[in-house]
C-alpha cells in the first residue's frame, strides 16, 4: 500500500481542511469589515485546495495560490482545480514564486496556514515576509496565520491519528532550545504493515505568540488578535475559535492569528 500511495493525496486527507479554513477566513473578515470578502491569496498554497474552496463559494470570488514548488501546483491543477467548473477554474491563479518576493494584485485576505511560515527561522526573514504580505493587502485587508504551542510542542514525541485506511503520524523529531529550531516529519502507516516514512519533513523555528505579534506590529499591521480554540470537554479542541488576550496553559494548543492592515 505504501508503494502505491500518493503522499499529497494522503496529506490533503490527514492535514488539510479547506472547508473549515475558508469558514474561518470569511467569518472573521465579515465580523471585522461588515462586508463579504471577495479576493483571497493562499501563501504556501501547496495544491491550492483552500483557494479552490474559496472560489466555489460565489461567482464574484477570485483566489491566488502562491507556492515555490512547481510540482505541487501541477498536482493541484490535476486534482483540485480539475474538480471546479470551467468558470470557477478561471478565477484561480497559481503563481510559482517565493512568498518573500511575490507581487500580486491586492486582496482582501492573505493566509499562511499549517504553520508553513515557520520555515523563516530568523527574525529578519519573518519581518520581510510580513511586510510583503502587508503590501499585498487592500486597504481593509487582513492576514490570517495559525500557530501551535504548549509544553508538548517543545518535546520530542510522536502522535498517531487513525483514519479508515491509514494512520497519520506527526513526528516531532528534534528541538533545540537555544535556537528554537525544530525538525518534524509526517509518516503514513497502512493496514498491510507497510509505511511511508518521512513523506514530508519540515525544518522550522518554534515561534511563540508574543514574538509573532510583535513582528506583525513592526511590519505595519494596526491590530493583531489571537483566536483561541475552545475545549471539547474531553481534553481536546472543539474547532471553535474566539478572540482572547490570555489563552490557557494547555499541554497542546492551536490558535489563529488575525492581523489587520
Amino acid at each position: 500500500m505504501a508503494q502505491r500511495a500518493d503522499p499529497l493525496a494522503f496529506y490533503e486527507r490527514a492535514v488539510h481542511d479547506p472547508v473549515t479554513e475558508v469558514d474561518f477566513l470569511q467569518g472573521v473578515f465579515r465580523q471585522l469589515r461588515r462586508r463579504q470578502p471577495k479576493s483571497y491569496r493562499e501563501d504556501f498554497s501547496g495544491a491550492a485546495s483552500s483557494a479552490c474552496e474559496w472560489v466555489r463559494r460565489g461567482p464574484q470570488r477570485v483566489a491566488i495560490g502562491v507556492d515555490i514548488e512547481p510540482a505541487v501546483h501541477e498536482w493541484g491543477r490535476r486534482h483540485c482545480l480539475a474538480q471546479l467548473s470551467p468558470a470557477a477554474r478561471r478565477r484561480v491563479k497559481l503563481v510559482n514564486a517565493d512568498v518573500l518576493e511575490v507581487r500580486t494584485r491586492t486582496v482582501d485576505i492573505i493566509s499562511a496556514l499549517n504553520f508553513s511560515y515557520w520555515i523563516f527561522r530568523e527574525r529578519g526573514q519573518m519581518l520581510r515576509y510580513f511586510r510583503n504580505v502587508w503590501s499585498g493587502l487592500g486597504r481593509e485587508g487582513i492576514f490570517v496565520l495559525d500557530a501551535f504551542g504548549g509544553h508538548d510542542a517543545f518535546r520530542v514525541m510522536r502522535e498517531r491519528t487513525k483514519h479508515r485506511d491509514f494512520t497519520y503520524v506527526w513526528d516531532q523529531a528534534s528541538y533545540h532550545p537555544v535556537t528554537g529550531h525544530m525538525v518534524c516529519h509526517i509518516h503514513f502507516q497502512f493496514p498491510d504493515g507497510s509505511r511511508l516514512d518521512k513523506a514530508f519533513s519540515y525544518e522550522w523555528r518554534l515561534w511563540t505568540l508574543p514574538e509573532i505579534r510583535e513582528i506583525l506590529a513592526e511590519a505595519g499591521f494596526s491590530r493583531v488578535t489571537v483566536h483561541w480554540e475552545g475545549d471539547d470537554g474531553k481534553g481536546g479542541g472543539n474547532g471553535e475559535f474566539a478572540p482572547t488576550t490570555e489563552g490557557e496553559p494547555d499541554a497542546a494548543w492551536i490558535a489563529y492569528i488575525v492581523a489587520e492592515k
